[in-house]
């Protein structure tokens, strides 16, 4: 079988199928879906770093991920914009390599986030008293810095392995931008190594990280059915309605996702295309509404924002 030479090797992306002629429309609602993440995103971030009552490991935890959101988010861009604004599908293969890794890192960052928001509602319900001595600002900072080393480190060799493979002349992937498992099938070799590489680093981190979070859970539900009063029962759970509603967000369509990949050679590369859009796209959007809606500071914080703004406005109009 013919293979090309990495100088001239690029790989053509695909946007929903038997769409093309309304792209144009379609740039609409994804348009709006980055704004609303760079906007919300970044809005959390701005609240926590200006309210001093929000420095908390909690609320830096919430910063965190706000962070990998937005990072997500400014990977996915590109070529997504690209496809569906003017058309242009084809990515020279650097470029692609380099999408990869930064939506592969940012992915197993927000897992690994959202398994560390987990330990911190454990020790707040379990041992409230000593969540203070726990979760210190230097133990928070050390967190982030761990969580940092694992995704970038494990996702070092990912392009590395990838820039050596020669590759067949029909290089049609099958989602809007490169990812591990889709450019790797596109390889006229053995690829026995690379596939056991993204097995590994599955396990070891979504894999391990939806095990721990589930055991957390399972903590924290020993944890409130000992409290007697059903009104405290309620109120420990409350507190984690948002990170139960961002672990399904982030888990729930990639389970979908990789199902389909798995069994489903029935499904159309349409629910493909839209499972991996939900997977990539919907958390950096939902999560900042979410915290928003179930965090009575953040919400008070913002309302403030708007209020003295709406204020501003008005005493520049009445001079």
């Amino acid at each position: 079988m013919s293979y090309s030479n990495h100088s001239s090797t690029s790989f053509f992306l695909t946007g929903l199928p038997g769409l093309e002629a309304v792209y144009l429309w379609l740039s609409i609602p994804l348009c709006t879906m980055y704004i609303a993440s760079l906007a919300g995103n970044s809005l959390i971030l701005w609240v926590v770093k200006s309210e001093p009552s929000l420095h908390q490991p909690m609320y830096y935890f919430l910063s965190m991920l706000a962070v990998t959101d937005l990072g997500l988010s400014v990977s996915t861009l590109p070529t997504m914009l690209t496809i569906y604004m003017m058309g242009v599908s084809e990515v020279a293969l650097d470029m692609c390599l380099a999408q990869l890794f930064f939506i592969h890192t940012f992915s197993i960052m927000e897992s690994s986030v959202l398994l560390t928001m987990a330990f911190d509602r454990v020790v707040a319900i379990s041992s409230p008293l000593h969540y203070a001595t726990i979760l210190t600002n230097p133990r928070v900072a050390s967190l982030g810095m761990a969580i940092l080393v694992r995704s970038i480190g494990l996702h070092i060799p990912a392009p590395i392995m990838l820039k050596k493979l020669p590759y067949c002349q029909k290089r049609h992937l099958s989602h809007s931008y490169c990812l591990h498992p889709d450019v790797m099938k596109l390889a006229c070799t053995d690829t026995r190594i690379n596939s056991a590489y993204g097995l590994f680093v599955v396990l070891s981190t979504l894999g391990v990280d939806s095990v721990l979070i589930v055991l957390s859970y399972g903590l924290i539900l020993y944890t409130v059915l000992s409290i007697a009063s059903k009104t405290e029962r309620l109120k420990a759970l409350n507190t984690c309605v948002s990170h139960i509603c961002s672990v399904l967000l982030f888990y729930t369509p990639m389970i979908g996702l990789s199902m389909i990949h798995r069994f489903g050679k029935w499904a159309s590369p349409c629910s493909r295309v839209l499972l991996s859009y939900l997977h990539f796209l919907t958390p950096p959007v939902l999560n900042p509404v979410v915290y928003t809606i179930k965090t009575k500071q953040i919400r008070q914080r913002i309302w403030r924002i708007f209020r003295c703004g709406g204020r501003s406005i008005g005493h520049i109009q009445g001079h």
